[in-house]
């Protein structure tokens, strides 16, 4: 994804070519998808505008300094549109990664879907400026008709303002608001963001569209607009054969830590082995949950009246802790995103158990006795798929409170196309690399340490268990509101002055200072509650 065209550069000879200049290629070809729909088709109505995914770009302008590693970003414009479109908006990356990205471009179906623009604003330009840069870059800012928006930049190499034909504009019924999300570039005061969305989620519209914005520091941060489905339908959506194939190609490899001793089970092993039901007023009386769950309270809210926990016997309980890695499946959500041109696959994995903690402060490596220990672990990693093509755009890994999204040349692959995760030891949040992945600041905070040990295949058992538009029976424990775990009673003040006591005085203070700023996920003060009920279920994810 992301092919290049050069445009005449005066990049210096001497420089060793950064990664942007070499396309990131996934290890296997794509397959071929089920047909069915409008998945996959190569364009998606948006009701009166049809749009496209390109990714064949034509390189503009680079700097060779600033940015993430300090080596710089490049500015790209879209090449080979398909007979009718027209472009939007350009495609800024720094250079520390492989190309990878795409431009939406637009086709009016409508007739008045797309003006050109009225003029052009210079946002910028690097003349007089004593960088490494290919030439002197100006980026414009189009001037929309009335009633219509700018989606994208344009950016040239000359002083000239663009010719009036070389983008269009959107019909504002068309578009949305979008925001700034990750940096680009920076030189002074002048910045250089990808965007997205505002609002997004599966009930929102908006559109993803690949382009940048440039802000010059106190500028508005949403001078640009994204683009809406106003149809607000699931037509390029897969379905569920194509759902199946597109987890088949890209299911993740999930390592665990080599010390790993909680592994995830299937919800029904944890029914089966006798995990109980209490029932506030009644804490003497619990039930035992059936294996599918049925007798779970179903609907209503997170209010303390009902929790699982483990087994009374203690065999029994350290068994059930351990887990069952056969039984282990992956509980898949499917959700349309950026107006659903795009697919999340959300792939929950249920752990009976999360182990104590553990931390760094300086060089000396701490356990946590109790804290971090609680009863039901719910983690997950999300798939975000192209609908243009069926293309793993990237893969979001869930820690604790938030998380990371990774793009496809960021991620480590095996098997083919299959993206692998590592699950941190007892705390099993999800991360793209091996290593320590220290939570805090400095020297000090919780380690999450990855390695591999053993692994699962998330794609050997999986069962898609939600997805609205699918018409998918849920099962009842998908529905069941409340905790999957008891409130925990250990005091954290006593595990706390059991670490001290071994401790130098600053480092108690440290200690003390983490342990107090980590979220409720890490404590573990109390069992989680399920999937439905966490605020990406229908919301982006928290990265």
């Amino acid at each position: 994804m992301g092919n290049i065209n050069n445009k005449s550069l005066n990049q210096d000879d001497d420089n060793v070519s950064p990664p942007i200049d070499t396309p990131f290629k996934f290890p296997s070809p794509l397959p071929t998808w089920p047909s069915g729909q409008g998945f996959a088709s190569g364009v998606i109505d948006l009701g009166g505008l049809e749009v496209s995914q390109i990714s064949s770009f034509t390189k503009v302008w680079a700097s060779h300094e600033g940015g993430p590693d300090d080596l710089g970003a490049t500015f790209f414009e879209p090449s080979n549109l398909p007979n009718g479109f027209f472009m939007l908006g350009s495609y800024s990356q720094h250079n520390n990664l492989p190309l990878f990205g795409f431009l939406l471009v637009g086709k009016d179906l409508s007739g008045d879907a797309l003006k050109a623009p009225i003029d052009y604003t210079l946002v910028w330009t690097s003349e007089n400026l004593n960088i490494k840069q290919d030439g002197v870059g100006y980026i414009w800012l189009p001037i929309p008709p009335e009633g219509y928006k700018s989606v994208g930049h344009v950016v040239t190499t000359s002083p000239q303002k663009p010719s009036l034909d070389k983008i269009r504009c959107v019909r504002a019924d068309l578009t949305d608001v979008s925001e700034s999300d990750d940096w680009i570039w920076r030189h002074d005061e002048f910045n250089v963001y990808s965007t997205r969305p505002k609002d997004r989620g599966i009930k929102n519209f908006g559109v993803f569209t690949g382009a940048f914005v440039a802000l010059n520091y106190g500028a508005a941060a949403n001078s640009l607009a994204c683009l809406k489905n106003v149809k607000e339908n699931s037509s390029a959506m897969p379905n569920l054969s194509q759902v199946q194939a597109l987890f088949q190609a890209y299911s993740p490899l999930f390592y665990f830590h080599p010390h790993e001793e909680y592994y995830p089970s299937s919800v029904n092993w944890y029914f089966q082995n006798g995990v109980l039901l209490y029932t506030k007023g009644q804490e003497s009386a619990p039930v035992a949950v059936q294996p599918d769950g049925a007798n779970l309270p179903q609907g209503g809210s997170n209010d303390g009246a009902y929790w699982l926990d483990l087994p009374t016997d203690n065999s029994a309980k350290d068994r059930v802790k351990n887990g069952d890695i056969q039984s282990a499946t992956s509980y898949l959500h499917i959700k349309p995103v950026f107006g659903a041109t795009h697919t999340d696959i959300a792939l929950w994995l249920f752990y009976p158990f999360n182990g104590p903690a553990r931390a760094k402060i300086e060089f000396i490596n701490i356990k946590l006795g109790k804290i971090g220990q609680h009863v039901g672990d719910w983690e997950h990693v999300t798939l975000r798929i192209s609908n243009f093509n069926g293309e793993l755009q990237g893969v979001y890994f869930s820690q604790h409170s938030g998380g990371d999204w990774m793009s496809a040349p960021q991620l480590e692959f095996e098997n083919g196309n299959k993206p692998v995760a590592y699950s941190s030891y007892h705390g099993h949040a999800s991360y793209a690399k091996s290593g320590q992945n220290l939570q805090g600041s400095g020297n000090i905070g919780i380690r999450n340490d990855t390695a591999k040990g053993q692994v699962m295949d998330t794609g050997a058992n999986y069962a898609v268990v939600a997805g609205d538009y699918l018409n998918i029976v849920e099962p009842a424990w998908l529905n069941y509101a409340r905790e999957w775990g008891p409130k925990i009673s250990y005091d954290i003040a006593n595990e706390l002055n059991k670490i001290e006591r071994l401790l130098p005085g600053k480092l108690k203070r440290a200690i003390e200072k983490l342990v107090k700023s980590l979220p409720s996920e890490v404590l573990g003060e109390e069992g989680p509650t399920g999937p439905k009920f966490k605020d990406m279920w229908n919301g982006d994810e928290r990265g």
